[in-house]
């Protein structure tokens, strides 16, 4: 059963809501536009709001209707956020849309949004603070990943009943800084693009 679960989030993390939006209502493949990114950053800019929004949302939600599956299917067997990893790997390397996927922000986030709805929300509202200062989704998006592991270090401290949120936020991290490591080179040459409010 384990097996099944986690290629099930593997499938579910794999939709490209990015491609599946801009071909299906606006006959644009993202892929070729921007960044060449399928997540919901690279739609927004090529698309608009309210693509932006729609795919970034289902982005989200695979990862927690993947972190629900052990839920779901009443099985105890593995932890929901061991599962949910296998949908963030899913939309980093999707099978549906030749294994270039996105940065794996949003889905993790989907994976907290399960976990830890408070957490998720003290993320957003984190990620939407450093996004006004320094204006990069990017630095933004990393910033929040290590801010996210080291609140989930402190939440299970009190609680002091283990730290597997902690191990797998430490995880995530890893993903979501591997995958913007062209924007940290942006970055430091200063030809990163900025967000305009």
């Amino acid at each position: 059963m384990s097996f099944v679960i986690i290629v099930l989030a593997y499938l579910i993390g794999s939709v490209p809501f990015g491609l599946v939006i801009g071909k299906t209502f606006y006959g644009v493949d993202i892929r070729q536009h921007g960044s060449g990114n399928l997540g919901g950053t690279n739609t927004f800019r090529t698309l608009g709001k309210k693509a932006g929004i729609i795919v970034t949302l289902g982005d989200i939600l695979k990862g927690t209707l993947a972190a629900s599956l052990p839920v779901l299917f009443h099985y105890h067997g593995i932890n929901p956020l061991i599962v949910g990893l296998f949908a963030v790997i899913g939309h980093m390397y999707p099978i549906f849309a030749g294994f270039k996927g996105g940065k794996a922000v949003a889905t993790s986030g989907g994976i907290l949004l399960f976990a830890s709805p408070i957490l998720f929300i003290a993320l957003i509202t984190i990620f939407a603070i450093t996004l006004k200062i320094t204006k990069y989704v990017s630095l933004s998006s990393m910033l929040t990943a290590v801010l996210g592991t080291i609140l989930a270090f402190l939440m299970e401290l009190k609680k002091g009943d283990g730290y597997i949120l902690t191990y797998i936020l430490i995880v995530l991290t890893i993903f979501v800084v591997y995958r913007h490591r062209a924007n940290i080179k942006r970055i430091m040459n200063k030809t990163e693009p900025k967000v305009k409010f």
